[in-house]
């Protein structure tokens, strides 16, 4: 059960994440590194899941919290953020920040912009984030800010030099020494630590640490660990976090492929310069992984099972491109003012768009949930022939949009497992359809579809709806009057999706079990 059920929750993002893993090996050969190896070595199963309450319980017993930080992904920096707020009560003990992102010989620096004797670009530009560290600025510079308003202080531990892996046990050795000297002048305090990942396997930074502070207790917090990631989705219900050992927890809070789609991004960027990241191959791997999941072939020549030469289908890219240009893209798709309103707020909220009649993909910011979905309407589009909307009625236009928001949805939890589940799957019934057609407007045509996405993607957890029905479902021919609505009543009652019955036992455990933890 727990081998079946990780393969289908993995799968997909396996594929992804090979072809990112190859690109990435082309650039960056540290992996080989012995310092690397041994972070990789050292965390490869856990002792049990903890819940939420769990984690909170060994936080707040401990002196100083060492967070993994993986510099590459943003949900990393917010993850720290969130904590420090947490663990800063009032009642409680102060909280100190530490962080490997800043000199410790820039500590003064540090200490003008907490007075509020330099701003953000000040702070910016002479601690030299860009020219030393390289990474996003934005959730590091928000868990400044956080630790400003919650924090007793914030201080700087790393030192020179970063690019030599040769010295970088001096480097543990020295932030240990900074860490002591921390708990010298806040005896009281709980230190939390943010520092690279690789640092904190047992023989690293946390044993030199020991060594200076014998008396302290110590946890060490991982996040997104792969082995432990993979590990995990065998598990029946999602993970949130694992107890590693005695003193080391690991949390979850996004996926190996976000991780690694986001270090090329930042690869892509560094040997770009001023252009900007490449985003086209993480969007075209997103479409690619999706394709080979539904058992798609990219090259195709034959057309009676699938679109002939899907290669050809594939949407142009566009990122980083100024108001005016972006303003000319979204005219070409449509000339309705509002939906071009539309647009503009989901590239606002979700960084990303796939406007499907000029087919084309807009990036502004990567984010991994709504590119995934993004990505499953582009693949969505072109099993259907890259079709142009033609004159349909009201029901019609709806229960498309329905579909095509349901395989979406789905499809981003094929390569983002993490996604929530949606609400409501679990209440649909022929007379949800008939309220939401009542309405017939966007967020009800989301919120149904969403539902049904995410009814899809438990009952093929489940085992009980196979990828053949699967690829049926993208290669159903929406444009031909009343199929989309009859559609969704077939999905909605279960009839016609290849199951001996129209809610098989299965199927029904899994849509009972996520409205229980709903």
């Amino acid at each position: 059960m727990n081998t079946n059920l990780r393969s289908r929750r993995s799968e997909a993002q396996l594929h992804a994440l090979a072809e990112v893993e190859r690109e990435i090996r082309l650039t960056d050969h540290s992996n080989r590194r012995k310092y690397l190896r041994e972070f990789n070595q050292a965390f490869r199963s856990y002792q049990s899941i903890l819940t939420a309450d769990q984690i909170k319980t060994q936080t707040s017993t401990a002196d100083i919290l060492l967070v993994g930080d993986y510099h590459a992904l943003p949900e990393c920096q917010r993850f720290a953020a969130k904590l420090l707020e947490e663990r800063a009560q009032p009642s409680d003990r102060p909280v100190i920040l530490a962080v490997e992102t800043v000199f410790s010989r820039d500590q003064h620096i540090l200490d003008e912009w907490w007075r509020r004797q330099i701003d953000e670009a000040e702070l910016r530009q002479r601690i030299r984030f860009d020219l030393d560290w390289g990474y996003d600025w934005a959730p590091f510079y928000q868990l400044l800010v956080t630790a400003r308003d919650h924090a007793e202080a914030i201080y700087g531990l790393d030192c020179m030099p970063r690019e030599d892996l040769r010295k970088i046990g001096a480097r543990d050795r020295h932030a240990a020494h900074k860490l002591a000297e921390i708990r010298q002048r806040h005896p009281e305090a709980v230190v939390l630590v943010l520092f690279g990942e690789s640092h904190l396997a047992p023989r690293h930074l946390p044993e030199a640490l020991r060594a200076q502070l014998p008396d302290q207790k110590i946890l060490t917090i991982l996040q997104n660990v792969d082995a432990l990631y993979w590990q995990a989705a065998g598990e029946a219900e999602p993970v949130d976090a694992v107890q590693v050992s005695d003193d080391v927890v690991c949390v979850f809070n996004s996926t190996p492929l976000e991780k690694y789609e986001n270090y090329r991004l930042h690869l892509s960027r560094w040997v770009r310069g001023d252009e900007g990241p490449d985003v086209a191959p993480t969007i075209y791997n997103l479409i690619d992984s999706l394709l080979r999941f539904l058992g798609f072939k990219m090259y195709s020549a034959q057309s009676n099972k699938q679109p002939k030469f899907l290669v050809d289908l594939l949407p142009e890219i566009f990122s980083d491109l100024s108001d005016a240009r972006l303003q000319t893209l979204l005219v070409q798709e449509t000339t309705l003012e509002s939906e071009q309103a539309v647009f503009h707020k989901k590239i606002e909220n979700e960084g990303c768009v796939y406007l499907p009649h000029i087919n084309a993909f807009y990036v502004r910011e990567f984010q991994m949930m709504s590119a995934a979905e993004e990505a499953a309407r582009c693949l969505h589009r072109a099993c259907r022939g890259l079709p142009q909307t033609n004159a349909k009625n009201a029901a019609d236009l709806f229960f498309t949009r329905v579909i095509e928001c349901a395989l979406g949805y789905f499809g981003s939890r094929v390569l983002y497992p993490a996604r929530p589940a949606a609400e409501d799957g679990a209440g649909l019934s022929a007379a949800a359809l008939t309220e939401s057609l009542k309405r017939n407007d966007a967020k009800s045509a989301q919120k149904l579809g969403y539902a049904i996405g995410s009814n899809l993607y438990d009952e093929y957890l489940a085992g009980v709806l196979s990828r053949a029905r699967l690829r049926n479902l993208f290669l159903a021919r929406l444009d031909e009057p009343g199929i989309a609505q009859k559609l969704c009543a077939d999905l909605v009652s279960g009839r016609r999706l290849g199951r001996k019955g129209p809610y098989p036992e299965r199927a029904m455990r899994a849509r009972n079990s996520r409205s229980r933890s709903a």
